[in-house]
């Protein structure tokens, strides 16, 4: 199995909304941006799969000189070696793909954030600079371009945290703001045994109205003439905001359930946002 081969399973296997996307792309961006996606997911996983915090600690330091082995020729595992090709044509930076791990290793030091400030910081580090690092890869002309996709993959994160609320509850994580919780009346310990309550419910549509605006500032950005570049992000966004609307619809019980779209209805949305880009 070669590198690029690799990196095309482990985003099929995901069933991630990104993957649809990705299928939009001319095969030199789509090989780039499914390595950029694989190496997320590698470091993602470490946090979510390895029970041991100082084990996971272990193979972060390991991604990160990997990392630095891209820019040396002398990466080892195949999702490096792939990514070595996007670093050489689209200039990612060893930067953003450090600050991707620095976000990772919060997640081995915090289960709660205080206060949106905080939070916003996280989403920046697992989620923005991919935004950027991803825009880079489709293409821009415009500067302002990278300041919609940092915005978008702010977006994206805050919709990971909105759906995944039980299933980062049952890891013992509260991801929602502490001090917003305390504002709306939810305490802690009823987000980590699954009670919904109608203050929860309140929360939650806050949560949600939040992540909308990230989205509206994200689109208010794009110059019209960087959207077609860009339209496999904005095919990832249609599939993102209809989530969000999912969520929505069902009273926004993610406690108990985790909402999704299927795989048919991912790939409709997908293709009907970029024919409109």
């Amino acid at each position: 199995m070669t590198p690029d081969q690799y990196c095309s399973r482990r985003a099929a296997e995901s069933g991630s909304s990104f993957y649809y996307s990705f299928r939009l792309l001319p095969p030199p961006r789509r090989s780039a941006i499914t390595a950029l996606y694989a190496y997320c997911r590698e470091v993602d996983d470490v946090v979510d799969e390895v029970s041991d915090p100082n084990v996971a600690r272990v193979k972060l330091a390991w991604w990160r000189t990997e990392v630095d082995a891209i820019f040396t020729g002398s990466a080892q595992h195949p999702v490096a070696i792939a990514l070595a090709k996007a670093v050489d044509r689209y200039g990612i930076t060893r930067a953003n793909l450090q600050t991707v791990i620095d976000g990772m290793q919060m997640d081995l030091e915090k289960v709660r954030y205080v206060d949106f400030a905080e939070l916003e910081t996280y989403c920046d580090h697992v989620a923005g600079v991919v935004g950027l690092m991803s825009a880079t890869i489709f293409g821009y002309q415009h500067a302002s371009t990278l300041v919609y996709a940092r915005k978008l993959g702010v977006a994206f994160q805050l919709t990971n945290i909105i759906r995944d609320v039980g299933e980062d509850a049952r890891r013992g994580r509260i991801y929602l703001p502490q001090d917003e919780l305390a504002r709306f009346g939810v305490v802690p310990s009823d987000v980590l045994r699954a009670r919904a309550s109608p203050a929860f419910v309140e929360l939650m549509r806050f949560q949600t109205e939040r992540a909308r605006a990230w989205y509206d500032a994200a689109f208010a950005a794009l110059p019209d003439r960087d959207r077609h570049a860009q339209r496999a992000g904005l095919a990832m966004a249609a599939i993102y905001r209809t989530l969000l609307d999912e969520i929505a619809r069902d009273g926004y019980r993610v406690l108990d359930r985790r909402i999704a779209l299927t795989p048919l209805r991912k790939l409709w949305i997908a293709t009907r946002a970029a024919w409109r880009a």
